[in-house]
């Protein structure tokens, strides 16, 4: 191989000029193909084998539902269930005539089939409730039906504060509807006016939406092309949002997430500082390649060998794989750090050959003939840490693999074949200044005398680092790989307590209405399970005997709620004078009224209001009664609920819960405490006992986790015997590979050691550093060994040593890029490849010196380097 190597660099050195044109015409050929045909996709899905069981069912979930998909959805919360209801109608509204930026808009929790029969999607013992709530305040409803004003609503609190004087009654139940009343009358008499919540105040929050949280969904016109294909749409909404009247003062705010809005921020964090991070990396790059070489016309060649390897390498990309991924785009970063290695170890060669050979082009042979092979069987290793991804279901890495794994064959051949013709043609002088590191020689010293000692520590941080490997976290959660600060994160984990909007639940197709039901029985009784919702849930098994209820509650209410149109108009004076009697009556009951009663609380704040200017008077009631009228309708239509059936469901409720198949879907949500990596498994687990082929994002979560680990294991498997082949073909002695296997090991132990101690975890994109580590390790581990058979007694104190420490750090710098990214996930890979070429740098400068000393050296071997 070695004359093989050595002819090569003499024809390239011979045909300098062809080469270099060749190369170059190559290289814009590359650049050219990859500008018209090679992508990027934003869909993290796609970084998983489609024909993985989980893969299919997702898949096929997706064609049945794909109203799921590419969602954008606004979050509104109001200050009171009303005002959210009203901003998120008018946000709806404005969103639906902008067909620019927004396909469709829906709002699911406001569909009017929740209004007209909400009320027997209750539970009976719940509905019961509700109702006793309305009929206990039906002395106060029948005021406020023949006058919906402030007028009618004092008028009901003073027949409140007549009942307990005359019949002493208990006004317990209506303290939190008083208390809030009471607020209300007291911001009104500061200046400050609030409406009034009449679904607080009576208790008829039929949507059972929490924390007043109503949702806007749209499915957003997306830019084909664009990293951010949603960024546009998202502006729009944002446009929309900051003009609507409640969100500017204050009473409402809008918030939005999404897997639209969640992939354009992923990918805008990837391309965030992205061209002040590669200036600076490259200005470091050359800075360590002056450092290392001390001559331009060593670094330009290097540099312009760099840059043609990695065209070339983006063009095989282009017509390889098309489409890049979040992961599988990182492959730059890779192969600027690792090429370099290359080009560093047969420059420093050269420049040392240049201290024997005053002949450039003798200098040039006889720096191929000590480290072409070496350069060869490193990259070769390199390649096959990378290429054993290539075969695994794990996409994103399996095409990372296959492009770094082939780009490596690349920089192999532009190393021995431009670098030498550049070289050849840049003719850098000759050096005499001292190639060894200035630590070289007493490290060396230190490490001959207390091997010993050395391999104690090592092998006792081996074993630290084991026991750390096998309890290495893994964050399955790719929520996690996020920046938890951006909108879209912040409003995600803030409805993840809402089980209808949990981001992790899981889906269950059936076939029918009943076997819903009996499986919801099954799944509600898991103390992992916070709720089940299906298509069974909009259509009541009992419903007769709600029916019955309601009915009852008809025949007494609704009287009381049909609303008098000749009540006579309100004035400043009509309500100075309700105010007047509502004083009047609860102070004739205040020896009746409990010392903490908010009766009196209310008469306060109406002494207040009673000499306040007639504006502020009327603010009061505007305050007051400006969700009284929808109210009072949505409780007539509420009590006016009929029979559901599987038939008369509206298609916006059904679309979403049966398939067009006919298949029923049944929505499993977490507890809390299972959103966790771990708990989440159970929570699958303890699912998919019941029911084995659920699916969903929590399935997909855990099978991803599964997926990734089986290809960590399964490429470890692979990389470590293709390793091991390379070696026994180039090195022929078990020993000697051996000696380079256990000092990678070592390597490995140290990368766990380090990144438990920082407190890292294992994730899906971090997971790269493996065949990272395999092969900069191996390559590193390479050189010295081979200079070791070849009679090298001081290993620190070796060029070779230079080139590798000046290599780690252009790949470090490479790789310090990364750890830098604003997207969670790429700063993770950095950070955990940082910590891998540390981990290498120890077992490779001290572990693997302080190995060889112990070792009886073999006979000398040629083709080495020295």
């Amino acid at each position: 191989m070695t004359e093989l190597i050595v002819r090569l660099v003499q024809l390239c050195r011979r045909y300098a000029v062809l080469v270099v044109l060749l190369f170059f015409a190559l290289a814009g050929i590359s650049i050219w193909e990859a500008a018209g045909h090679l992508s990027v996709d934003t869909n993290t899905d796609n970084l998983f084998a489609r024909t993985l069981p989980w893969r299919q069912h997702a898949l096929a979930f997706d064609r049945e539902f794909p109203q799921f998909n590419n969602v954008l959805v606004a979050v509104v919360r109001g200050a009171t269930p009303e005002e959210s209801d009203e901003t998120a109608a008018q946000l709806a509204k404005a969103m639906e005539a902008d067909k620019k930026h927004f396909q469709d808009v829906s709002r699911p929790d406001a569909d009017p089939f929740f209004r007209q029969e909400g009320l027997l999607l209750l539970d009976p013992n719940d509905l019961t409730k509700l109702l006793n709530s309305l009929m206990n305040a039906q002395p106060l409803l029948g005021p406020l039906a023949t006058d919906p004003s402030a007028r009618g609503l004092l008028n009901g609190v003073s027949l409140m504060a007549a009942g307990v004087r005359i019949q002493h009654a208990d006004l317990t139940p209506y303290k939190p509807a008083l208390d809030q009343l009471r607020q209300v009358l007291d911001n009104a008499a500061d200046g400050h006016p609030t409406p009034l919540s009449w679904q607080g105040l009576l208790g008829s929050d039929i949507t059972q939406q929490p924390d007043n949280v109503r949702l806007v969904l749209t499915h957003p016109v997306l830019e084909e092309g664009s990293l951010q294909p949603g960024l546009a749409a998202t502006k729009a909404l944002e446009s929309i949002r900051d003009g609507l009247p409640d969100v500017k003062s204050g009473r409402v705010r809008i918030d939005y997430t999404g897997s639209v809005a969640l992939a354009d921020v992923q990918f805008g964090a990837l391309t965030r500082g992205i061209v002040a991070s590669t200036a600076v990396s490259l200005l470091l790059l050359a800075l360590w390649l002056y450092l290392a070489m001390h001559s331009f016309r060593r670094i330009i060649p290097i540099l312009l060998t760099l840059l043609v390897g990695f065209a070339l390498t983006i063009g095989f990309a282009a017509l390889a794989v098309g489409t890049l991924n979040v992961i599988s785009v990182a492959f730059a970063v890779l192969f600027v750090g690792l090429a370099v290695d290359f080009g560093i170890q047969f420059a420093v060669r050269l420049r040392e050959m240049r201290m024997i050979y005053n002949d450039i082009d003798r200098a040039l042979t006889e720096g191929a003939r000590v480290s072409g092979s070496q350069i060869a069987v490193a990259a070769a290793a390199t390649a096959c840490g990378f290429l054993a991804f290539s075969p695994t279901s794990f996409v994103g890495v399996a095409e990372l693999g296959t492009i770094a794994g082939v780009g490596m064959g690349i920089a192999l051949v532009c190393t021995l074949s431009l670098l030498p013709a550049l070289l050849s043609l840049a003719k850098p002088k000759p050096q005499s200044k001292e190639l060894s590191l200035p630590f070289g020689p007493s490290l060396d010293s230190a490490l001959h005398c207390h091997h010993k000692p050395v391999l104690i520590v090592f092998a006792l941080l081996g074993v630290i680092g084991l026991a750390t490997a096998v309890r290495m976290p893994f964050d399955a959660n790719p929520l996690n790989t996020q920046d938890p600060h951006s909108e879209p994160m912040r409003t995600l984990r803030s409805l993840a307590d809402n089980p209808i909007t949990n981001p992790f639940n899981i889906n269950i197709m059936v076939p029918d209405l009943d076997t819903a039901r009996a499986l919801t029985d099954k799944l509600s009784k898991l103390p992992e399970v916070s709720s089940v919702i299906s298509a069974a849930t909009f259509v009541p098994a009992d419903q007769q005997a709600s029916l019955d209820q309601l009915d009852q509650a008809q025949v007494l209410m609704l009287p009381s709620l049909d609303v008098d149109p000749s009540a006579p108009v309100l004035t400043p004076a009509a309500l100075r004078s309700a105010i007047a009697d509502t004083h009047d009556a609860i102070v004739e009951a205040n020896a009746d009224l409990p010392a903490d009663s908010p009766l009196r609380g209310i008469d306060a704040a109406l002494q207040r209001l009673a000499h306040a200017p007639d504006a502020q008077l009327m603010a009061m009631n505007q305050a007051v009664s400006r969700f009284l009228p929808a109210q009072l309708a949505s409780l007539r239509d509420a009590l006016n609920a009929k029979a559901v059936s599987l038939a008369t469901l509206p298609d916006s409720i059904k679309r979403d819960w049966v398939s067009p198949n006919g298949h029923v879907r049944i929505q499993v949500s977490p507890t809390v405490n299972e959103q966790d990596t771990v708990g989440l498994r159970h929570f699958v687990e303890a699912v998919q006992r019941i029911a084995p082929d659920a699916g969903g994002p929590a399935v997909t979560t855990i099978a991803s986790a599964d997926t990734i680990m089986r290809a960590f294991q399964q490429a470890a498997v692979l990389a470590t015997i293709a390793i091991a082949i390379v070696l026994l073909l180039v090195i022929r002695r078990l020993r000697d590979v051996g000696i380079v296997l256990l000092t990678l090991g070592m390597s490995a132990l140290l990368t766990a050691l380090l990144a438990r101690m920082l407190g890292m975890a294992v994730n899906y994109a971090n997971i790269i550093a493996l065949p990272l580590l395999l092969g900069v390790g191996v390559s590193f581990n390479v050189y010295f060994v081979m200079n070791w058979r070849a009679g090298m007694r001081r290993f620190v104190s070796s060029a070779s040593a230079r080139a590798v420490l000046f290599s780690a750090l252009t790949t470090g710098t490479a790789f310090g890029s990364l750890a830098l990214s604003h997207d969670l996930g790429m700063a993770s890979m950095g950070r955990m490849l940082l910590v891998s070429l540390v981990a290498v740098l120890l077992a490779t400068f001290i572990f693997l010196p302080a190995l060889l000393y112990a070792i009886k050296p073999p006979a000398k071997v040629s083709g080495a380097g020295h």
